[in-house]
């Protein structure tokens, strides 16, 4: 089942002439699937001794981090971007790293000689490639996959994308016979403007760029060159792709973002009829849910068939108390979160609002996002709890246990089956993984700004305060000594510190100075999930 050569060669050179943004996607990192697959009731390899198949892995920008985090885990990418391995490959070399391997390759030549991965990631590919490609992807996903092995794959779906595919079709009526790739991108913003100005206040054509042009107008060129341009963009329904998953001997497990799955977030209204209309089909009821919410993406999990008999979507007490947790609470307020039956209601991770009412509940509140971005278990949290309420364990075990169960299903909390090696405190010497400390990017000369990946397998972005610190965070180097190294830093002009809108320059004031943003810098290190024990 091979592409044809000529489709293939303009893929290749399409995406040669335009990279993808290659970074972490926090949604597929190994630790993320193996705590999904434990919650509905499959136990996935550990990720830490894993074997692992990126496909569509351009850079390397979201393999080659799980593979600094697990120096005994084993990690391939491939791609067809001779460009893109080739940055890859690179950065590997640059951040010595032995147990990880990119290769530019046809997604379609892998077979058996490969051999048996654990886990296998597919993100941003699938909805981008021609038929047998996908159906490529799939036959990998099962032949290559170990037997309780976890897939992932992500693509565009209908009811949502019905709508974009408007916008695409007029992008590429006017930019796609254009000659290079910014061309093409200005002739198809100048359609979406000429349509925006020009169509009628009550037509589809309207209401469907009142929804995508902020999209437009916010998302990088990369993304929007292939994601409206690009040679192929073939969405599907949920159900047609769990369908093609099951041909191939797969099976759905879950989404990758699973607060999306439950359909008690969708308030009353819609739980009581479709838990009668889906007759128990999970996938029937997220076909339901996909239309309620037009949704646009989807970030499949997929397992073998004969791994489906143990899946589970009534969660289990048991396996909730052995997970990690982790999450932020801010009073709406400002104020801090008192021990009474006050409500307050407040922010929590992924733009999520909660109303705490009990002391218990407020308590641990307080006790994850004390330690954020370090994880906490479910026990160490219900003792911890125990001795803030001054209330015997036995007394709030159940409603610890049900606030984490509520607090998971509507996503209000991040979960993992063995802590994240982050820290909740900053020590006296501080540390972070040898691969953050050499990555690309971090040289004041480098450019205004920079992202690295964190303990959470997520980007995230550095002052130049951070950026001349963390290269030093080897466990060697004591708060003082960082403080000597930013003050020659500012004494050979490299960096500047500005107080009342002028530049410090004495001796004293400057290393008083650097002392104090020492201590921020570094504490702004560890709730970015940078420090590690």
């Amino acid at each position: 089942m091979l592409v044809p050569d000529s489709l293939t060669s303009t893929l290749t050179s399409y995406y040669d002439a335009v990279p993808y943004d290659s970074h972490p996607f926090p949604q597929s990192a190994m630790e993320h699937l193996e705590a999904l697959a434990y919650l509905f009731g499959l136990d996935a390899p550990a990720p830490a001794t894993a074997r692992v198949l990126e496909l569509g892995c351009a850079a390397g920008g979201n393999l080659i981090p799980f593979a600094a985090r697990h120096p005994e885990a084993r990690a391939l990418g491939v791609d067809l971007s001779t460009v893109q391995v080739a940055q890859g490959v690179a950065a590997i070399g640059h951040a010595g790293l032995p147990n990880i391997e990119l290769k530019a390759f046809d997604i379609t030549g892998i077979d058996a000689s490969f051999g048996q991965f654990d886990y296998i990631v597919c993100h941003g590919v699938y909805s981008w490639v021609p038929g047998p490609v996908q159906d490529a992807i799939l036959r990998i996903c099962s032949e290559n996959l170990a037997p309780n092995g976890v897939a992932y794959v992500s693509y565009n779906v209908y009811p949502g994308w019905k709508a974009r595919e408007i916008v695409r079709d007029a992008m590429i009526l006017r930019g796609g016979p254009r000659d290079t790739p910014e061309e093409k991108l200005s002739y198809a913003r100048g359609m979406l403007e000429f349509l925006e100005q020009s169509a009628r206040a009550d037509s589809v054509l309207k209401k469907t760029l009142e929804e995508a042009m902020p999209i437009v107008r916010g998302a990088s060129s990369s993304y929007l060159l292939h994601e409206f341009l690009e040679p192929c963009n073939a969405p599907c329904y949920f159900k047609e792709f769990v369908a093609r998953a099951e041909a191939h001997g797969l099976s759905y497990l879950c989404d990758a973002e699973p607060s999306t799955m439950f359909v008690q977030n969708y308030g009353e209204k819609v739980r009581d009829p479709l838990l009668r209309e889906c007759g128990g089909s999970q996938v029937m009821m997220e076909q339901y849910l996909d239309f309620l919410v037009n949704r646009t993406f989807r970030q499949t999990l997929l397992v073998k068939q004969a791994s489906a008999r143990d899946i589970r979507y009534r969660l289990d007490a048991a396996r909730i108390r052995a997970l990690e947790f982790a999450g932020t609470f801010a009073a709406e307020d400002g104020g801090a979160l008192t021990l009474d039956a006050r409500e307050q209601p407040c922010h929590a991770i992924r733009g999520l609002k909660v109303t705490l009412r009990l002391p218990v509940h407020k308590a641990v509140a307080q006790l994850l996002d004390a330690s954020y971005p370090a994880s906490m278990p479910a026990d160490a949290l219900i003792a911890a709890a125990s001795k803030l309420t001054n209330q015997p364990v036995a007394a709030i075990d159940a409603a610890v246990m049900a606030m984490l169960e509520e607090l998971l299903i509507l996503g209000a909390l991040r979960i993992r089956r063995t802590p994240v090696p982050a820290v909740a405190a900053v020590s006296g010497l501080p540390q972070a993984l040898p691969a953050m400390r050499v990555a690309p990017g971090l040289a004041l000369a480098a450019g205004a700004t920079a992202n690295i990946c964190n303990q959470w397998h997520e980007s995230v972005g550095l002052t130049l305060l951070e950026r001349s610190l963390l290269p030093l965070l080897d466990g060697t180097h004591s708060h003082e000594a960082l403080a000597e190294h930013l003050a020659a830093e500012v004494h050979s002009e490299r960096l500047r510190f500005i107080k009342d809108d002028k530049p410090l320059t004495d001796p004293s004031t400057v290393k008083e100075f650097a002392q104090q943003q020492v201590a921020l810098a570094l504490d702004a290190l560890r709730r970015k999930a940078l420090l590690t024990a």
